[in-house]
């Protein structure tokens, strides 16, 4: 009879016990967001004070001029066209280059033979600094788009080369194995080990590839082009426009963050549905 009249002293004790630490927790994530916003706030005050009197401010500007130069790109036609166009390059390499990594992984992590034939020579073009390469793409492709999706292909085609690769050299034998015996076909295999195998890792190499892209972009943009975020950059560097510059810096800042929370985002969702836990991802610094 006591344990009975116990019980409901206990559940609410839970309650409250899970509720504070629910509690605990928003106050602390309000508390970091809170410091970060003072750096920022504290840091764009010495930047606007010491500009001038202590930094030269024809290389630094003010942050009230990158504020003006910011909504005038934004307001503009011209702005939004060297955002579209920077955009479309970065999506339509990235994507390729995920596509084209996954499938070498898989076809080479596959075919052990082949791994060991072509492996090499993958890594001694991976040595290549990509945007040396840069050069080579624009005899073939001219200073459109295609140059600079090319560019921005390789970087995450090779981080995810990589990580398929390992990863399915480094599935579990013995798993692999037990579903065998136990009658497992292809699609059981698939299914049991090698996707919640490669779940992981090919999402290490999508947040990766991600930024790499990006910068496969603006640089080649910066070699040549006529349009896009690399483009502006240079260009305002050469008219010594150091607001219009941070304004883009701002822009690009915004659109890897942008993709960035996307690809965090897929990467729960898709941990979720397969039912596996966050857990460390591997190393996808190959590129």
């Amino acid at each position: 009879m006591v344990a009975a009249t116990d019980r409901p002293v206990r559940k609410r004790t839970e309650v409250v016990v899970a509720t504070r630490r629910k509690s605990g927790r928003w106050q602390g994530q309000a508390t970091l967001v809170a410091l970060r916003v003072a750096v920022i706030a504290i840091a764009l005050l010495l930047w606007q004070v010491l500009s001038g009197p202590v930094l030269p401010e024809y290389a630094v500007s003010k942050p009230t001029e990158v504020a003006g130069a910011l909504v005038e790109m934004l307001g503009s036609a011209s702005g939004w066209a060297d955002i579209r166009a920077t955009v479309v390059e970065v999506v339509a390499g990235f994507s390729m280059g995920v596509v084209l990594g996954a499938l070498l992984g898989l076809l080479l992590g596959s075919f052990p033979l082949a791994g060991r034939v072509l492996e090499p020579l993958v890594a001694a073009f991976n040595g290549i600094p990509k945007i040396a390469l840069a050069p080579l793409f624009l005899l073939f492709f001219g200073i459109g788009a295609w140059s600079k999706i090319t560019i921005a292909m390789i970087g995450p085609a090779f981080v995810m080369f990589y990580n398929i690769y390992l990863g399915l050299r480094l599935r579990e034998r013995e798993l692999v194995e037990v579903v065998q015996v136990m009658g497992g076909r292809r699609h059981h295999l698939l299914a049991y080990v090698t996707i919640p195998t490669l779940a992981a890792p090919f999402f290490a190499a999508l947040k990766t590839g991600g930024p790499l892209a990006i910068l496969g972009v603006i640089g080649a943009e910066f070699i040549a082009s006529t349009e896009g975020l690399g483009h502006g950059l240079f260009t305002s560097a050469m008219n010594l426009d150091a607001a219009t510059e941070f304004a883009g810096l701002i822009v690009l800042v915004t659109m890897t963050l942008i993709l960035n929370g996307l690809l965090t985002w897929l990467d729960k969702l898709a941990l979720k549905r397969l039912g596996l836990t966050a857990r460390d991802r591997p190393a996808a610094e190959h590129a």
